[in-house]
């Protein structure tokens, strides 16, 4: 898809960020984040390898870090096996001898994966949307923190090296309780800690009609250069039915 976008416009990008449209971001990305010398990944929830949640890199780091399935052959006449998606990663960098080098980003990953609690040393935690952060894209949800302050200082020590939970020190993470469904009433979490202006983008799209939902996607498909994805219809379905 890059390639391509080059190829109609007739340029090269020097930049490519990889992000998710599940990241929830506290803050803007920084522009210290573009090291012409090494590929910026998050800091934390490494799992023995680099966090994969963000990435940032000049044209030519960039088209190896996204070479995820490609790039899976070569790893394999090097010598790596059965390895999960962070340690793949490190794997690819390392092969072309890219170095990374990890930041603390002001976003996390929204989930509703449910995850034991409390987490132990190779679990996966998951952090209040209010926590002060930065939580570099852990996972996280909007939720009243089951684990905060002293209970941190006890429960964060027990992290191991490999999976690198992000950083919990100075109250810088709150835990929800990751085992069970999203709080009742987490509608009023959310509006309470991300502010005026998504607060008012969460009701409007609550009480929006498949009817408004597809005639705002449609516009949105007029101004895409090349629109690769479902169909209005099938999106607006997807998200306000199942909701």
């Amino acid at each position: 898809m890059i390639s391509a976008q080059e190829s109609r416009g007739r340029f090269k990008y020097d930049w490519i960020v990889r992000t998710r449209v599940d990241g929830y971001w506290t803050g803007p990305l920084d522009s210290r984040a573009f090291k012409p010398d090494s590929y910026v990944v998050p800091e934390g929830s490494r799992f023995s390898g680099l966090n994969d949640r963000l990435g940032i890199g000049n044209r030519s780091f960039s088209t190896v870090a996204l070479s995820r399935l490609s790039l899976l052959p070569r790893l394999a006449s090097a010598g790596f096996h059965d390895l999960n998606s962070e340690s793949a990663f490190h794997a690819q960098l390392k092969v072309f001898n890219i170095s990374a080098m990890e930041l603390r980003f002001p976003f996390c990953t929204l989930s509703d994966h449910r995850y034991e609690y409390p987490p132990k040393w190779y679990g996966v935690p998951v952090a209040s949307i209010g926590s002060p952060g930065p939580l570099s894209g852990a996972k996280c949800r909007p939720c009243i923190p089951s684990c905060k302050g002293k209970c941190m200082e006890k429960l964060g020590p027990r992290m191991k090296n490999w999976s690198g939970w992000t950083e919990w020190r100075n109250g810088s993470l709150e835990l929800c309780d990751g085992s069970r469904p999203w709080q009742k009433g987490w509608e009023k979490i959310f509006d309470e800690v991300s502010g005026k202006k998504a607060a008012n983008v969460r009701r409007r799209v609550k009480k929006m009609k498949i009817e408004e939902c597809m005639k705002e996607l449609e516009g949105l498909k007029r101004k895409a250069e090349k629109w690769n994805g479902p169909d209005p219809i099938e999106i607006c379905n997807l998200g306000l039915v199942q909701a």
